[in-house]
């Protein structure tokens, strides 16, 4: 298929990307999305980032930059345009995304992962919060009293990115006799 060729083709595919961030509803990244539509659908990577473009360009999605990855999500002018022209895509091709959607919720659930938030006490203390989350049960928590923000920032930065050295520490010093 060339870029220039085949207009219902194309609209299809952006009518695709458009469905499943719709049926996210939480923003997801370039390569998480690439993944899925490939699941669905056979589309050259390059066009894949131009349907991304033009969907950005009529801010029918939003883009943002959040830990070196760019994040995509439906923006309510994409939702609308998505009830216009969601009758494009064939219904094997929902029933592929929706199938794919829930074996993604499905691994995202089922994986471990660490989550932090800092709450100021006063102007020099704050109260961090470390959680070990799996299966959507937190499974593990701490709180700690930082002496600053900077502090508090820096403590719930190195738990989410280094849970998995810290966490088995904390667990034999917490269960040695």
């Amino acid at each position: 298929m060339k870029l220039t060729e085949d207009s219902e083709k194309l609209a299809e595919n952006k009518v695709l990307i458009l469905y499943i961030l719709n049926k996210l509803d939480k923003p997801i990244c370039n390569d998480s999305l690439l993944k899925l539509v490939l699941s669905v659908q056979d589309m050259n990577y390059f066009y894949f980032q131009q349907f991304l473009l033009d969907l950005l360009e009529t801010n029918y999605i939003i883009g943002y930059t959040k830990d070196e990855h760019i994040m995509y999500k439906i923006t309510d002018t994409g939702k609308e345009t998505l009830k216009l022209t969601e009758d494009l895509l064939p219904g094997i091709t929902k029933l592929q995304i929706n199938n794919a959607l829930k074996n993604e919720v499905d691994d995202v659930q089922n994986t471990e992962h660490a989550v932090s938030e800092f709450i100021p006490r006063n102007e020099n203390e704050f109260i961090v919060k470390c959680k070990l989350v799996k299966n959507g049960i937190c499974t593990f928590e701490i709180t700690i009293t930082a002496k600053s923000r900077d502090e508090a920032k820096l403590i719930s930065e190195k738990w989410e990115k280094e849970y998995e050295e810290i966490y088995p520490i904390l667990l034999e010093l917490l269960t040695k006799k």
